[in-house]
This record gives structure tokens, sequence and C-alpha cells, in this order.
């Protein structure tokens, strides 16, 4: 199997360093070899750490990132080093989902993508962004249109996460 290698750089290396501050350059791709057929590839992160932007107190979250690639694809220990370099980052929760999609779109153009953040509660409440895409002028736009139309329609049930 041969494998295009070249624009993979962290994958095996032990000694990378974390990342201390919120960093996008560090994604990295590798082309999809199947761009002829339509997949989800869905990622869990269930350890997601930000911080209030006006309190500085830490906001822990499970990400849940899913796309349907279409040329390239994010290799996984570059996204793993990005999310965790959200870790020192001021944001509202809304701002860091939105944040993490229009990245990964400005990566890899994909087909379709969406971005699923599940806050643990702070002062009482709970905060779960959702947002997504669809390519304009595909089919995939109205699925995008049509499952956040449809997003949350039958909740799961809350036990304090």
């Amino acid at each position: 199997m041969n494998i295009n290698n070249s624009s993979i750089t962290l994958l095996g290396d032990q000694a990378v360093a974390y990342p201390t501050d919120y960093s996008p350059s560090i994604l990295e791709t590798f082309d999809n070899k199947h761009p002829d057929n339509d997949y989800f590839v869905k990622f869990n992160c269930p350890e997601f750490t930000s911080l209030c932007p006006i309190t500085g107190q830490p906001d822990f979250a499970c990400i849940y990132i899913s796309y349907v690639p279409d040329i390239k694809m994010v290799e996984s220990k570059s996204l793993k080093l990005y999310l965790f370099s959200f870790r020192n980052h001021g944001d509202f929760h809304e701002d860091c989902i939105n944040t993490i999609m229009k990245d990964l779109i400005k990566l890899l153009s994909p087909k379709y993508i969406e971005v699923w953040g599940k806050f643990t509660p702070r002062g009482g409440i709970s905060i779960d962004p959702y947002v997504n895409y669809g390519k304009p002028d595909t089919p995939w736009q109205q699925i995008a249109f049509n499952r956040l139309a449809n997003h949350d329609l039958y909740p799961e049930k809350i036990d304090n996460r």
C-alpha cells in the first residue's frame, strides 16, 4: 500500500509540542482515497477545554465533528492538537464551535460538515451549540438546511453530563 505522507508531519512524532494558544495552522490533511464515495467521518473529543472570555474559568465539553470529505481529509493527531490549542483560548461556547467549523471548511472544503459542542453545566445550565454547512450548489447544501431545521427534535436526557 502506497500512502502519500508528504503533508503529514505530526503523526508518529513523539516529541511534538502541544500548542499553548489557539493554532489552526497545526491542522494537517491527506488525500481522500475514495472521493467518489459519500461517507461520514466522525470525531468525538470528550475532553475539550476552553476558557470563558469574561471570567477566565475553564469550560469543558464533548465536541462532535462529523463531515463528508471531498478531496482532503483531516489527520486525526493534528486535529487533536488543534482542539487542545483551545485550552487557553477565551471564547464563548458558540464562538468555539463556529470557529472549529470554519477552520475545517477552510482546510478541507468538505461536502458537508457539522460540529456539535455539549458543554458541562456551569451555574446550573449547559449550552450545546450546533452548527453545520453544506457545499453550495450541491445536494449537501439542502441536507445541511434540513439537518439544522430538524436538529434536536428529540433531545437526549441530560443527566448532568
